[in-house]
């Protein structure tokens, strides 16, 4: 898994605050804020971070289903961050989401068969006695049975819909899917089936995922890689193993030291960090996290940390020399 299926390459997404009766631009929300990222063929990238980080934004955006505002997209060696959107329809069969609620990402007032149909005949896959074959097929795979696309997305429980998520995301057969989400509304008992569900057709189908969750313990069994966000910010990136063997990162650290131990005998040292997530419409000076980190010193606040390789990892504090501006090697 050496070929890079998406580059991502200054990503940004800002937001206008709007005020007055005209309506003028007084400020953005850096909802995304100069983010690289790549992933790799067939492997699953896992996004984590605090709520309102932004994770859910480079989701979206790295689709287009909300324009960004700078950097580029780079899809198996094709920029896309500025196609037509005439263009933009055969990519979006190779690039598919599943919705973080299985609730509100299905249509209420079309059966499941008509939906995944729709998308059928809209892809030009299939029409006619193809696509009923094709989404009878579709629903067996993702463990639903055939007859189930008479019916209606209120007849099925939580579960049942985010396999349908699952099947439309599928039906186009795409390389690349965004899970965003995919787990966090349901039940302990049927996310893990939902997740076994998601390795098989990543194993069957050769996917790619990037995973958005805020799940650390989820997002440890199903990832290869996983990066932290903080602020629009990436902030450390990792192998798997590494990530949670050993975090660089302050944020990463306090993150981590959250997640529950089964081993009542083996008690984790928590890290609590002080204050509250600063607003993405006014950040502070230098390093985002300092005015929370437990470790901040004298250049914190002043001097912008890069994402700078270190011992395997790449991270973006100052605690380590390769993060100041203007010390990375050239290659």
């Amino acid at each position: 898994m050496s070929e890079n299926l998406l580059e991502i390459k200054g990503l940004k997404k800002y937001f206008p605050i709007k005020k007055g009766i005209f309506s003028k631009t007084v400020g953005y929300v850096k909802a995304v804020d100069d983010i690289d990222l790549t992933i790799k063929k067939g492997e699953t990238l896992g996004l984590v971070g605090e709520s309102g980080c932004g994770k859910t934004t480079v989701g979206r955006s790295l689709l287009r289903l909300i324009e960004p505002t700078g950097g580029n997209i780079v899809y198996n060696g094709k920029d896309i961050t500025n196609i037509s959107h005439d263009e933009l329809k055969a990519y979006r069969k190779k690039m598919q989401i599943i919705f973080q609620d299985p609730y509100s990402s299905l249509n209420p007032r079309i059966t499941v068969g008509g939906m995944l149909n729709e998308i059928l005949k809209f892809h030009e896959i299939a029409e006619g006695e193809a696509a009923e074959k094709r989404v009878a097929e579709l629903l067996e795979r993702v463990g639903l049975r055939k007859i189930y696309a008479r019916r209606y997305p209120h007849e099925f429980s939580g579960g049942q819909r985010q396999r349908i998520g699952i099947a439309r995301a599928l039906s186009v057969e795409p390389e690349l899917i965004v899970c965003d989400e995919p787990v966090s509304a349901l039940d302990v008992s049927i996310q893990s089936q939902v997740i076994n569900l998601l390795l098989d057709l990543q194993k069957e189908y050769g996917l790619t995922y990037l995973f958005i969750s805020h799940d650390l313990s989820v997002v440890e069994y199903i990832s290869n890689r996983v990066a932290v966000m903080y602020l629009g910010k990436i902030v450390e990136i990792a192998d798997t193993a590494e990530l949670y063997k050993f975090q660089k990162h302050p944020y990463t650290q306090a993150l981590l030291s959250a997640v529950p131990v089964p081993d009542p005998k083996n008690k984790s040292k928590r890290v609590i960090l002080t204050g509250d997530v600063p607003s993405p419409a006014k950040v502070p000076s230098g390093c985002y996290f300092h005015p929370r980190c437990p470790k901040v010193f004298g250049d914190c606040s002043n001097i912008h940390p890069v994402l700078a390789p270190a011992d395997g990892h790449r991270v973006r504090c100052l605690l380590y020399p390769e993060s100041y501006p203007g010390t990375q090697k050239v290659a």
